[in-house]
């Protein structure tokens, strides 16, 4: 991982935007990152840290969230960090935004705003960047997955806190426990402890629960068993030794006893069934015999009870053959009937219809009625010329009241025309008032067109004199900044040749050679050469210097060329402008522009005036053609009207005797026509009803002589003869159940079985049921005995072999309950087995302890002049596990002793060399990712010079790795050792940064 470029953005105490150049800084391998306390030295890794993983370091967690906005912000500048870094061959690009309060766009008060992220790579291809994700989760889940570190092992290794390795050289095993597995992801191995020790508990769970299944198919076998088994069951708890031995033998006793038990009830039961066989048997005669007595008896009384019944079935039987003989008679009543039925109906309706006629038709007859009809009919006829002349009548009324309509109408016409041909005179002058009125506006527009052009001219001329004021005074501001920077690099430049003359002897003295003469004083020999300096200044850096100040002096002509340049486009404008000011010019040619808008719109209506002109010209010619036209129809009309009122007196004359006393023609055609309908109608009544009359009597003689063939003296009584469908159907019953009932108690009383058991004395069939129920209870009760016996036998067997077989199943869990409680102890350091008392956790730590001693040693060996070593010790301290010791060995004394006894220097070089060691060890743990930026923070300020050399020798030699190493701290020795720097510098309104490279 390489990190190129940092932007900050009110984050912590910088208020505004800065930026940090990792490459610049990064080319020497060492950069210095100093500052005054609180500056906000510590702030820049807290945003390399947002920016990765949106939180900053464990020890700084207070500060998520809204918190993270500088105070020295302003108020509409968001909080942001953008971070571009290599990793795994990718240049990707962060940008954070944490949450923030902003004020409202409406209203008054603040509103919080969501936190943001994005993240882009770069396309080398396209030469352009392109957008991953802007989802929180997912750039958290890239980042991880790239680094292969968590946020802790990131500011771990990366962000070396000198302090933590310090503290972490004297803390004691549990301590220095929860460190290494943080970094290295130890949990899966106490995961593995716990996965154990739960196993062991579920393991003894199983054992003992299989014991207690056992037990309870044994209290099980003892209730089925019951009496049958003297031996008790033997007294044990889940777990005791021998308790699957003994309830084995116990069940094997219970189930030969009740197998015994069995063979006795079976016996009982095979003699109870004979027993009751035999009642059975018995019981069936007695029955039969009672049952055979009984049906005699109830043959003898059905006998007695249709003897009594005798007198009403001859009856029935009378009755019966007259309904059948009635029968015969049933279609002349039929007839009469319907017949009947059709004479009143006629008599009715010839009724209805001689009440609708007049009173002189009412005692006529057929013929009468119908001749009057056809007279009727007659005089309608006669009537159809009179009914042409009544519609012409009417169409007359119609074409007097159109004639009327139309008059009116053309009235109309004539009053509205003079109406408006009288104001006419005053519509013309109107109209040419308005078309000599817009003709004035187009003629002022005209005018006022030629005054705003140059109104307009000066205020452009005006605004562009502001503007250009506005240049000149930062065109003289940048002028003065250029003249102020030439200056400053004139005099850098002169600082550096003075530098440079005065280490000039160290410069020649680099190019002596023992032997040659020397360019100065001609000597062959060069016993005391001059040495360069700290900040000696070469050749290079002067030239350089030299070309930054021609530079600066360009930049300076420029800045005046261009000041010159502006004053004079501003002298032009303002000879243009005048002096007036560009408010008071904006408001005239606004007033001309008002004015002038006016004038045309006023002079648009010109072309709508003289079409109305002309409009109206039009209305008056037209207005005078209708009142015109009106007048000929009204002298037209009168000749007309006359016409329509002879005609209309003629035909009055001659519909009045053709109506006669009707109110109309047509009315008294209406009547007669009525009486038509009516008399015809009469006629047909009349002639159906002396037919129906003739019919009934031919209906009466036909019954009479019908009823006298059937025997009946008189209709009426054949009539009274006939029976219903449903009466005959109730009496034919009744007929056929008596002749069932006598057959039925005739062959009863034949039968020669029944009439013998009649003949033998009665039977006691209650005794013969008691004894048969008590051999029936008797083989019930052996039957029950049996069941249980086979029922006790088979639920033995079942529990025995259940029992035998959780005995079976319980062997190999108590085997893995044994070995899994053995690897539980091991793994949880509390088995006899495991010497030390070493957790399986602290054995895997321990090992990676060993790993981090092994690459510190080579640097603190380095650091130490090869005093030192560190090493790592698996020996227990005091009473607590063993695994997690860290010693130091001194090489001038050859002991080993506790890393706690070093001294404040020692203990910084030694948590140094650790700190670097485990940076290499997690970074081999997390795939092999490449950290080529590493931070380091204080704790320089404990050395003395030459381990202060050592120590940076030490850190120099990482860019053997291609690494660059950040140094965080105050030491003022370090920024005269390290040229590439960072400084953060602290103010009232927030913090900035200075960057400088190696060659600055």
């Amino acid at each position: 991982m390489r990190l190129h470029r940092l932007d900050i953005t009110a984050f912590g105490p910088f208020g505004g935007a800065q930026q940090v150049d990792f490459d610049e800084l990064s080319a020497a391998g060492l950069f210095l990152l100093h500052g005054p306390t609180g500056a906000g030295k510590t702030s820049v890794l807290d945003a390399v840290c947002f920016a990765l993983y949106g939180a900053v370091p464990g020890a700084r967690q207070s500060g998520q969230g809204l918190g993270l906005r500088s105070d020295h912000a302003a108020p509409a500048t968001r909080t942001e960090i953008r971070l571009e870094l290599t990793v795994a061959g990718r240049r990707l690009e962060v940008t954070r935004q944490p949450p923030w309060e902003r004020a409202k766009r409406r209203g008054t008060g603040t509103t919080t705003e969501k936190a943001q992220s994005w993240l882009r790579e770069y396309d080398s291809s396209a030469g352009s960047w392109k957008d991953l994700s802007r989802s929180h989760q997912e750039i958290g889940e890239e980042i991880t997955q790239l680094l292969g570190m968590s946020r802790e092992q990131f500011c771990q290794v990366v962000l070396l806190p000198q302090g933590d390795f310090a503290r972490f050289l004297r803390a004691d095993a549990e301590a220095r426990g929860k460190l290494l597995g943080r970094l290295f992801d130890t949990h899966r191995f106490a995961e593995v402890e716990k996965r154990l020790a739960e196993r062991r508990r579920a393991a003894e769970a199983e054992v003992r629960a299989g014991d207690a299944v056992l037990l309870a198919d044994a209290n099980r076998m003892h209730q089925e068993a019951g009496t049958t088994v003297e031996e008790p069951l033997p007294d044990l708890a889940p777990g005791d030794p021998g308790l699957a031995e003994s309830v084995l033998s116990w069940a094997a006793v219970a189930r030969s006893a009740a197998r015994e038990g069995l063979t006795i009830a079976h016996c009982a039961r095979r003699a109870a069934e004979s027993a009751q066989a035999a009642a059975d048997r018995a019981l069936d005669d007695v029955r039969e015999v009672d049952r055979l007595q009984r049906r005699f008896t109830e043959a003898q009384e059905r006998a007695a009870h249709l003897e009594e019944r005798a007198d009403g079935h001859r009856d029935d039987r009378t009755r019966m053959e007259r309904a059948r003989k009635a029968e015969a008679v049933a279609p002349a009543l039929d007839l009469r009937d319907s017949v009947e039925a059709e004479h009143r109906r006629a008599a009715a309706e010839e009724t209805h219809a001689r009440a609708a006629l007049p009173e002189a038709f009412v005692g006529a007859g057929a013929p009468g009625l119908a001749a009057a009809a056809r007279k009727a009919a007659e005089e309608v006829g006669g009537l159809e010329s009179a009914r042409r002349s009544e519609r012409r009548l009417g169409e007359l009324g119609t074409e007097r009241a159109s004639l009327d309509r139309q008059e009116r109408a053309d009235e109309d016409v004539l009053q509205d025309t003079e109406s408006w041909l009288a104001g006419w005179e005053d519509t013309r002058a109107g109209v040419e008032a308005r078309i000599d009125s817009a003709q004035e506006a187009a003629a002022r527009a005209e005018q006022l067109a030629v005054q705003r052009e140059p109104a307009f001219k000066r205020l452009a001329a005006a605004r562009l004199r502001d503007e250009l004021a506005r240049d000149t005074e930062n065109a003289h501001a940048r002028s003065l900044a250029a003249r102020e920077h030439a200056t400053e690099a004139h005099a850098r430049w002169l600082d550096l040749k003075e530098k440079r003359l005065q280490g000039i002897a160290a410069e020649l003295a680099a190019g002596l050679v023992d032997g040659e003469s020397c360019a100065v004083c001609g000597a062959t020999e060069h016993p005391a050469p001059a040495r360069k300096i700290a900040g000696h200044v070469d050749r290079e850096t002067e030239e350089r210097a030299l070309s930054a100040y021609r530079h600066a002096d360009e930049e300076r002509a420029e800045a005046e060329r261009r000041l010159g340049v502006v004053r004079e486009a501003l002298a032009a404008a303002t000879a243009e402008a005048s002096d007036a000011p560009t408010r008071q010019l904006a408001e005239e040619a606004e007033e001309l522009e008002r004015l002038h808008i006016e004038a045309r719109a006023v002079a648009s209506g010109l072309h709508a005036a003289r079409e109305a002109r002309e409009q109206a010209e039009r209305e008056h010619e037209r207005r005078l053609a209708s009142q015109q036209e009106a007048a000929r129809r009204v002298a037209s009309r009168a000749s007309l009207r006359d016409s329509l009122d002879r005609e209309k007196a003629s035909l009055e004359g001659q519909l009045e005797q053709a109506r006669g006393t009707a109110g109309s023609v047509s009315e008294r055609a209406a009547q007669l026509e009525r009486q038509v309908a009516l008399l015809t109608e009469a006629a047909d009544r009349v002639r159906t009803a002396e037919d129906t009359t003739r019919r009934l009597k031919e209906a009466d003689a036909r019954l009479a002589d019908a009823a006298f063939r059937a025997g009946f003296e008189t209709p009426q009584a054949a009539a009274a003869a006939l029976l219903d469908d449903a009466a005959h159907r109730d009496l034919q019953r009744q007929l056929d159940a008596w002749q069932l009932e006598e057959s039925a108690v005739r062959a009863v009383l034949a039968e020669a079985d029944t009439t013998a058991a009649a003949r033998r004395p009665p039977v006691d069939l209650r005794a013969a049921e008691r004894t048969a129920e008590s051999a029936a209870r008797r083989l019930r009760e052996t039957a029950s005995a049996q069941d249980a016996a086979a029922r006790r036998c088979a639920e033995l067997d079942v529990l025995s072999t259940r029992a035998t077989r959780g005995v079976h199943r319980l062997a190999p869990l108590r085997e893995e309950y044994d070995r899994v409680a053995r690897l539980a102890g091991l793994a949880a350091g509390t088995s006899a087995d495991n010497e030390r008392k070493m957790r399986l956790e602290s054995y895997v730590l321990a090992a990676r302890l060993e790993q981090v001693a092994a690459a510190a040693t080579v640097r603190l060996q380095r650091m130490s002049s090869g005093r030192y070593t560190l090493v790592h010790s698996d020996g227990r301290a005091g009473r607590g596990r063993s695994g997690l010791g860290l010693h130091v060995v001194d090489a001038w004394t050859g002991r080993e002793r506790d890393t706690a006894t070093l001294s404040g220097g020692e203990t910084f070089f030694a948590s140094l060399a650790l700190a670097l060691g485990l940076a290499d060890v997690v970074t081999d743990e997390a795939g092999g990712v490449r950290l080529d930026t590493l931070f380091i923070d204080e704790g320089f300020g404990s050395l003395d010079d030459q381990t202060l050399d050592e120590v940076l020798d030490v850190l120099d030699s990482l860019r053997e790795r291609d690494r660059s190493v950040g140094i965080v701290s105050h030491v003022a020795d370090l920024r005269r050792r390290i040229h590439a720097q960072l400084e953060v510098v602290k103010g009232r309104t927030g913090s900035v940064v200075r960057q400088r490279g190696a060659e600055d």
